[in-house]
């Protein structure tokens, strides 16, 4: 994929995004919670086709001379993907925030003034290497009311994608936009950087990584 084709493959996923945020944010906690409890199910069900994904990627890292430990951070074990599963479910029993108001307080005049707790709208996450953060923050968005884009190391390229379209399977089943929550397709480094300068899309960048990765976010996110 070439640059061009990398900055129009952003945009369409940020325009999508940005449709999809204001579909979440008007959505029901019973529709959210059902996309949860559905993505934990489907993740069960898919365990040895999630594997089959994942082992793409270790063979990948192995034959590029990745030390045994960062391949280790790739696997997709069956308990890995419970945990994940476990987490969705522990999300959808808990309380829905959205529309709480804090930090009430009555002003001389009468009027009362708080803080009410709404969504963002489009949040991306770029992380490293862990597949199982797709599922974390693919969940963590579902549970919020927002819509993500989710930039994964490109050495756990194939794992992400089986993980995502998993997602986009529990959001169709709950009647939710399953463009809610989307993966860049691309190992290109070049679509970090469209992903963190379009302010037009995406609210929050939120990198997940070591100091160089969140040093440049800091330093070139618009």
């Amino acid at each position: 994929m070439n640059a061009p084709n990398v900055a129009e493959t952003l945009q369409l996923l940020g325009l999508q995004a940005r449709q999809a945020s204001r579909a979440m944010a008007r959505s029901g906690t019973v529709a959210r919670n059902q996309a949860l409890r559905e993505l934990a199910r489907l993740l069960r069900e898919h365990v040895e086709p999630l594997q089959a994904a994942n082992a793409l990627d270790l063979a990948r890292a192995r034959a590029a001379g990745l030390a045994e430990p960062m391949v280790d951070r790739l696997k997709l074990t069956p308990r890995i993907i419970d945990t994940a599963a476990q987490g969705c479910e522990q999300l959808a029993a808990m309380p829905d925030v959205i529309g709480d108001v804090v930090s009430l307080r009555q002003q001389p005049s009468g009027i009362r003034v708080g803080q009410m707790r709404v969504p963002i709208g489009v949040f991306g996450m770029i992380f490293e290497s862990r597949p199982n953060v797709t599922i974390e923050a693919a969940s963590l968005s579902i549970k919020s009311g927002n819509a993500c884009i989710l930039r994964g190391g490109s050495e756990a390229i194939d794992s992400n994608k089986a993980l995502a379209a998993l997602v986009r399977q529990a959001l169709l089943a709950a009647e939710l936009p399953p463009e809610a929550v989307q993966l860049v397709p691309t190992t290109d480094r070049a679509a970090v950087g469209h992903l963190i300068a379009m302010p037009d899309f995406v609210d929050v960048i939120i990198p997940r990584g070591g100091k160089g990765l969140i040093e440049r976010i800091s330093r070139d996110a618009k």
